[in-house]
This record gives structure tokens, C-alpha cells and sequence, in this order.
């Protein structure tokens, strides 16, 4: 049997209020919030947060032996982002990183891959959405993130395995970006809406009579769609109870393209009970359904962040900054030289350090941040280390793309000191003793290059303690 190992979601910090769009752009908004990635944030580093929620989890013993990454925002063409994306998180060697994108069903594609068979696979998917200014896609779009820990029952207790499956394909213009565009195009809705609900409705049969299960026996069902009329009338078509149809986070977080069949699945299964059949139907470029069976093992395997948690703890973005960080406002740059190209040989030869956060001990058994040079010394993986702000302070003239900086000396648990940058934080919301997390960021981007590290952030959210399992 093969299904869901762990699985975690991650939302950035900052929250739109559509509200404040129109008064702007003079159209669009609406109600509610999106969530929105912050400068220093791309699908990359998304990615790397979810995946790393996800392993926390993991049954032990289990490493991923395969890395699928499924986004239509990527940071590089012609270069694989998943090898960033595995470096961060440590992964062996010998385990492939794959890109799967180009598509929002991309994401869905890479989760059927994984639940077809292989090694335990982490499946992540990550993007970020935008749209012009007082459009319908900036307003319902969405930044986020999820992974999913793919597996057999052999590998480790399966939190929910597959009980059946279905896809329907039709060639059709619905949403369309060629590349370069920094924006998403649209054919007229009634026409998209008549062939989803077609299509997702023979997924939908074909899933079913896998399983031998009637529609009246699924506990609860989300639609993933880009689609938002289409995936109203297909959730009331499907046969189940009102009441089963789960929140697809449009009014709270908006539709974050790859991300979002797994950000639904992660939510699903962090609210579920064992013995419930859940369902995922995803409708882009087609439908696809995935019918899953949860086990006692989703009692004690919970997220450590749940998706409601990450949801609630938001700060406000005003929409000036969404647009400039968007890049669809040209602000005046900082009056400093812009960041010089990251050199490729140096960031191959620190690799441990700068993708993975790896300090080492020196012969006294202190930790060094950065890692000492020399053979022998014992790595120290500090990536999920917390720590305490000794002291602080505020740079306004260092090149930022959303000045101005704030550097802090941080303290970490268990050992280490280091001056670091922070991210997630106003410029005035800071304080000595104030306690703080890593997050993997984009320091800057020079020549077309991403030059990737680790910040700080304030530790807002505490992990949720692991359950035992009941009988």
C-alpha cells in the first residue's frame, strides 16, 4: 500500500487586504486577505520551508530518496531548482532532484508520480502568484508552499494510503502565460466552467468506482482549481454532503497555483481522524482525484505547524510594498552599490554552509558560525536551531530591495553566536531578548544569479507538540 509518510505546508508572513486595491488601481480588491511572499522570498525558498515541515514529521529512520519540485514560477529555466531546494534540506546524495513544471497540473502530476511507486519521495510544489494591477488574478492569487512525503506502508506507518484514483484530459484554452510574461491570460469563464465540471466530474467516477465507494461515503473533499466558478459548481455536483465540502482558503490565503493541491491535501489531513476516506479533486488543464483512507497513524504524525495556525499568525503589507516587490512599481534604488554576482566555485566549496546551515565544534567543543576551515572537525547541522537577539541594529544605507536592513547578533541554543540578517520583521518591531528562527531567503539576485543563505526570523509560531497515537 503506498500513500502519505508526513506531509507540511508553509504560508509566508505578509497578508493583503484586498480591500486596499481598488483605492490604487482604481479596480479590482474585493474581501478578504492573500497571502504574499516577501522580497527576499521565491519558489525556491518556499519550497525549502514546506520540505522541511514535512521531514519533521517523517517517520524515523526515513529520508527521501527522491525530490520532486513542481512550480510555474521558477527561479531558473535551464537550471534545475530542485538541486537548491536539496542541498537546503540536506538530502543524500544519491537522491535525484527533478523538476516537474511548467504547469499548475504539473504539481498534481508530480504527487501521481510519487504514489505510483519508487523510493520514499518528497513531492513539493511551490509558487508565487500575481497578476496586474486590479485584477481578478492579483486579488484571488495566493503565496505558498506544501510538500508531501510520499511512500509505502513498508517505509514507515502511512498517515492516509491511496484508495483509488482518477484523470480526465481535454485540450482546451483557459489560462495561458507564455514565457516572459510576468502575467497570466484568460479565455472567457462560462466557457472554462463548461468543460472542468465535465471533466471533473467522469475524475470523479472513475475514482469512485475504483474504490467501490458511493460519493455519500467520502468524509470530506476539496477542490484545487484555477478556475474559481468552476470549482462552486463541481463541489455541488459531486454527490457529497454540503457540509463535506472543505474550505479551499480563497477568502484567507487565495489560489497559489502549484502549491495549492497540496497546501489542500496538508490542510485536509491535519484536521482528519483515522478511518476517514478524504478526497483531493484538482482542476487545471484537465482533473485529476485522489481518494485517500487516513490511518490511526495521523493522530501522533499532526504537522508541527498546522496550515489554520500559519493562516492566523499573518502580518499586514500595505499595497505599495506588494507592488514594488512584485516588480510592478519602479521605485527609486537605494543610492549604493548593487550586490556583486555570487561566485559559483566559492559556493560550491561552502555548500554545507550555505545551503544547509552546517556550523562544525572546535577542539575545545565550541560551535563556529561560520564553519572553521581544517579537517576533523565535527559538523553541526544548525538549520532548526532557535535563538535569542543579543542586540540589534538598523541599516538604512546597505542596498536592499525593501530597505531599511535590520542585523541582529543572535545567540543560538546550544551554542554559536553570529550576526545575521532579519527578515519577517518592521523595522521598529525588534528587541533584545527577543527569540528567533531560521528561514532559508534570497539575500539578492546579481547577473540573473539567486544568492541563497539563511536569515532570522521572530519565532511567532511554536511547533506543535507530536501526539501519541490512541488506541
Amino acid at each position: 500500500m503506498r500513500g502519505v509518510l508526513s506531509h507540511g505546508a508553509y504560508l509566508p508572513y505578509r497578508r493583503l487586504d484586498r480591500a486596499t486595491i481598488a483605492a490604487v488601481a482604481g479596480a479590482g480588491g474585493g474581501t478578504g486577505t492573500r497571502t504574499v511572499a516577501g522580497f527576499d522570498e521565491d519558489s525556491t525558498t518556499m519550497a525549502v520551508e514546506a520540505g522541511r515541515l514535512a521531514l519533521r514529521t517523517a517517520p524515523p529512520g526515513v529520508d527521501a530518496g527522491r525530490l520532486l519540485f513542481s512550480t510555474v514560477t521558477p527561479a531558473y529555466v535551464d537550471k534545475t531548482n530542485a538541486a537548491a531546494i536539496h542541498a537546503a534540506l540536506r538530502l543524500d546524495r544519491s537522491a535525484p532532484a527533478l523538476d516537474v513544471g511548467g504547469a499548475v497540473r504539473s504539481a498534481a502530476g508530480a504527487l501521481r508520480l510519487a504514489l505510483d511507486g519508487g523510493p520514499p519521495t518528497l513531492v513539493t510544489a511551490a509558487d508565487v502568484r500575481t497578476g496586474l494591477p486590479g485584477s481578478a488574478d492579483e486579488a484571488g492569487g495566493g503565496d505558498g508552499a506544501a510538500a508531501v512525503l510520499v511512500g509505502d506502508e513498508d517505509d514507515g506507518p502511512l498517515v492516509a494510503e491511496l484508495i483509488g484514483a482518477g484523470a480526465a484530459t481535454e485540450e482546451f484554452l483557459d489560462r495561458w502565460r507564455t514565457p516572459g510574461d510576468v502575467r497570466s491570460k484568460q479565455w472567457e469563464e462560462r466557457f472554462g466552467e463548461l468543460h472542468y465540471v465535465a471533466l471533473g466530474e467522469a475524475a470523479w467516477a472513475e475514482a469512485l468506482s475504483a474504490t467501490g465507494l458511493e460519493a455519500g461515503q467520502v468524509d470530506r473533499v476539496v477542490v484545487a482549481a484555477t478556475h474559481g466558478r468552476a470549482a462552486k459548481a463541481l463541489g455541488r455536483r459531486l454527490g457529497v454532503a454540503p457540509d463535506a465540502v472543505a474550505d479551499d482558503l480563497a477568502a484567507t490565503v487565495g489560489m497559489t497555483g502549484a502549491a495549492h493541491p497540496a497546501l489542500l491535501l496538508s490542510s485536509l489531513l491535519e484536521a482528519a481522524e483515522p478511518g476517514q476516506v478524504l478526497a483531493l479533486v484538482v482542476l487545471a488543464d484537465g482533473a485529476d482525484v485522489l481518494l485517500f483512507r487516513t490511518t490511526d497513524a495521523i493522530v501522533d504524525r499532526r504537522p508541527v505547524r498546522p496550515v489554520a495556525a500559519q493562516v492566523a499568525a499573518g502580518g499586514p503589507i500595505d499595497y505599495g510594498a506588494f507592488l514594488r516587490w512584485r516588480g510592478m512599481l519602479t521605485a527609486e534604488p537605494p543610492r549604493r552599490p548593487e550586490p556583486a554576482r555570487v561566485s559559483a566555485s566559492a559556493a560550491a566549496r561552502n555548500g554545507d554552509w550555505k545551503f544547509g546551515f552546517v556550523a562544525n565544534r572546535d577542539d575545545t567543543g565550541d560551535v563556529v558560525l561560520p564553519p572553521a576551515p581544517g579537517e576533523g572537525h565535527q559538523q553541526v547541522p544548525m538549520a532548526d536551531a532557535t535563538g535569542v537577539v543579543v542586540t540589534s541594529t538598523i541599516d538604512r544605507l546597505a542596498y536592499s530591495p525593501s530597505p531599511p536592513i535590520v542585523f541582529a547578533v543572535v545567540d543560538f541554543d546550544g551554542g554559536g553566536r553570529l550576526p545575521v540578517e532579519l527578515t519577517d520583521v518592521d523595522a521598529d518591531g525588534l528587541t533584545a531578548g527577543d527569540r528567533v528562527e531560521l528561514t532559508f531567503r534570497r539575500l539578492s539576485t546579481a547577473d540573473g544569479i539567486a544568492n541563497y543563505f539563511w536569515k532570522v526570523r521572530p519565532a511567532r509560531l511554536a511547533d506543535h507538540p507530536r501526539q501519541e497515537a490512541t488506541a
